[in-house]
């Protein structure tokens, strides 16, 4: 796999992880209601911890595409023997 290959997996990989994270721990207005501006939708977050959000993304991602990097590049002589 290439740059150009590596690139672009890891980014779609990324996207897959932080999609999936984004709902961890995550309240809403909804669920408390006394923390929340006036007019501010019901379905809000009250705090996306959107850094924290990224970091775990990261984390995630990063093996995830080692793996993949892995069983790309060597996985064919493997199973050729």
């Amino acid at each position: 796999m290439g740059w150009g290959g590596s690139i672009v997996s890891f980014v779609i990989i990324w996207w897959l992880c932080l999609f999936t994270v984004l709902p961890i721990r995550q309240r809403n207005v909804w669920e408390e209601p006394d923390k929340h501006a006036a007019g501010s939708d019901r379905g809000a977050p009250i705090d996306p911890a959107i850094w924290y959000k990224v970091k775990l993304t990261t984390m995630i991602a990063v093996p995830v595409f080692a793996l993949v990097f892995l069983g790309v590049t060597f996985g064919p002589r493997i199973i050729e023997g």
